[in-house]
C-alpha cells in the first residue's frame, strides 16, 4: 500500500493505525506535497516525517517539489475557502501522482494521511481517491481515524514525541485565509540568506538541535514563547537618485516608508534623527570586524544574534533605531526607501534540565 503523506502530525498516528489494522501489508510512505510553500517549510516537514516513519520502520519516498505545476493546476481558485474547490483540485493533483507511483511500484492500493487532518474534508478526499483509483485501476481505503477521540489521540501522540506542528496547511492561499500577519513573513527569505527568527529555516535548525538532544537522552521540554519579531521587507538607499549598495542591520525599524535628507560633507558617521549611517570602514573599526571589503561583507552576512550584539554596542539593548552601513559617506541628497515590520510572534523554545 502506498500512502501519500502530508506531515508528521497526521502521519504519525495514521500510519500506526494502518499497521494495526493491516499487519501483513507492506506500507510505503510517499511525501508528495508541492503545495507547501516556501521550500524550506517543505524540507522541514519532510525531515520530521522521516523521523516519525523511521520509528515505525516505514520507508518514505521523497516526491518532487513541483510548485509551478501545482500553481498552474489550481489557477483561478486562489480565493477559494478552505475545503472549497481549490482543495478538491489539490487532492486530485496529489492523488493522481500517488497513483502513478503506485503503478510503477506495482502496489495495488493507495491512501493518504490527509484523512487525519481536522482541517480537511473527508468526503472530498474520499471522492478524489475514488475517482483517481478508478482511472488507474487501483484499490483505496479512506478510514476516518478522527472519530471517537482519534484527533485528540493524534495530537497527544505528536506532542509526546516532539513532532513539528506547523501553524498553517501548507499553501500560501490557505495562509492568506488565516489572515495572520506573521504568517505572511514566512513566505520571504532574506536576500543574503541570513536565517530570520522563527522562519522555516530557523525552525529547521531548532528541530535539528532537538533531535540531537533526543539522541543524547537529554532532559528538556518544548515551550511556547511570545516575543517581538522583525522583518525588513524592502530597504533601498539612493544618493543623488542613484541606488547604492547598503546594509540594514536587523531591527532597523522605519516609521515612514520614505525618508529624505542631505549630507553636506564627507564623513564616517551620519545621524539624522534616530537613523544612524556608517561608512563601512568606520563600522569595521568600531566593531572590530574582519572583512576585506564591503562586497565580502554583503555576501557573508552576520547572524541575527551577531547583529543584535553589534547593535547593543551602538545603541541601547532593545533598540529599533535604523542602522545602515554603506561603502562611503559623501555629500549627496539622500533617499531611504524602507518597509519594515515589528510584530508579536510565538515560537517554540527548548527548556533544558541538567
Amino acid at each position: 500500500m502506498l500512502v501519500q503523506i502530508c506531515c508528521s502530525v497526521d502521519s504519525h498516528y495514521f500510519l500506526r493505525k494502518l499497521k494495526e489494522i493491516y499487519p501483513g501489508v507492506r506500507i510505503i510512505g510517499y511525501f508528495y506535497d508541492p503545495n507547501i510553500h516556501p521550500y524550506s517549510e517543505f524540507l522541514l516537514r519532510y525531515e520530521d516525517v522521516k523521523k516519525s516513519a523511521k520509528t515505525l520502520g516505514i520507508e518514505v519516498i521523497l516526491g518532487d517539489y513541483e510548485l509551478d505545476e501545482w500553481f498552474r493546476f489550481v489557477k483561478g481558485l486562489e480565493d477559494e475557502p478552505e475545503k472549497g474547490e481549490r482543495c478538491q483540485k489539490c487532492f486530485d493533483f496529489r492523488m493522481e501522482k500517488t497513483a502513478i507511483l503506485a503503478k510503477k511500484l506495482r502496489e495495488s492500493s493507495i491512501t493518504t494521511t490527509l484523512l487525519m487532518s481536522p482541517k480537511k474534508s473527508h468526503s472530498q478526499l474520499e471522492k478524489s481517491l475514488s475517482e483517481i483509483c478508478a482511472k488507474f485501476n487501483l484499490d483505496f481505503i479512506a478510514p476516518d481515524f478522527r472519530k471517537n477521540g482519534g484527533s485528540k489521540a493524534q495530537f497527544d501522540l505528536a506532542k509526546k514525541d516532539n513532532l513539528y506542528h506547523q501553524n498553517y496547511c501548507g499553501c500560501m492561499f490557505a495562509m492568506k485565509m488565516q489572515n495572520k500577519a506573521s504568517l505572511e513573513f514566512e513566505l520571504m527569505s532574506s536576500i543574503n540568506h541570513q536565517i530570520q527568527p522563527n522562519s522555516p529555516e530557523d525552525r529547521a535548525l531548532f528541530y535539528r538541535n532537538l533531535r540531537v538532544l533526543e539522541e543524547q537522552k537529554g532532559k528538556f521540554k518544548l515551550q511556547k514563547d511570545s516575543f517581538i519579531n522583525y522583518r525588513l521587507l524592502r530597504g533601498l538607499v539612493k544618493f543623488d537618485e542613484k541606488v547604492i549598495k547598503s546594509y540594514f542591520l536587523f531591527n532597523s525599524y522605519f516609521e515612514r516608508n520614505l525618508v529624505k535628507f542631505s549630507i553636506n560633507y564627507e564623513c564616517d558617521e551620519f545621524v539624522k534623527n534616530n537613523i544612524i549611517i556608517f561608512s563601512f570602514d568606520k563600522f569595521k573599526e568600531l566593531l572590530g570586524l574582519n572583512f576585506k571589503n564591503f562586497d565580502e561583507f554583503l555576501k557573508n552576512p552576520l547572524s541575527v544574534n551577531e547583529e543584535l550584539n553589534l547593535r547593543e554596542k551602538i545603541c541601547e539593548k532593545g533598540s529599533f533605531s535604523p542602522i545602515i552601513v554603506i561603502e562611503k559617506l559623501v555629500p549627496a541628497k539622500v533617499k531611504i526607501e524602507a518597509f519594515s515590520k515589528i510584530y508579536l510572534d510565538v515560537r517554540e523554545i527548548l527548556v533544558t534540565f541538567w
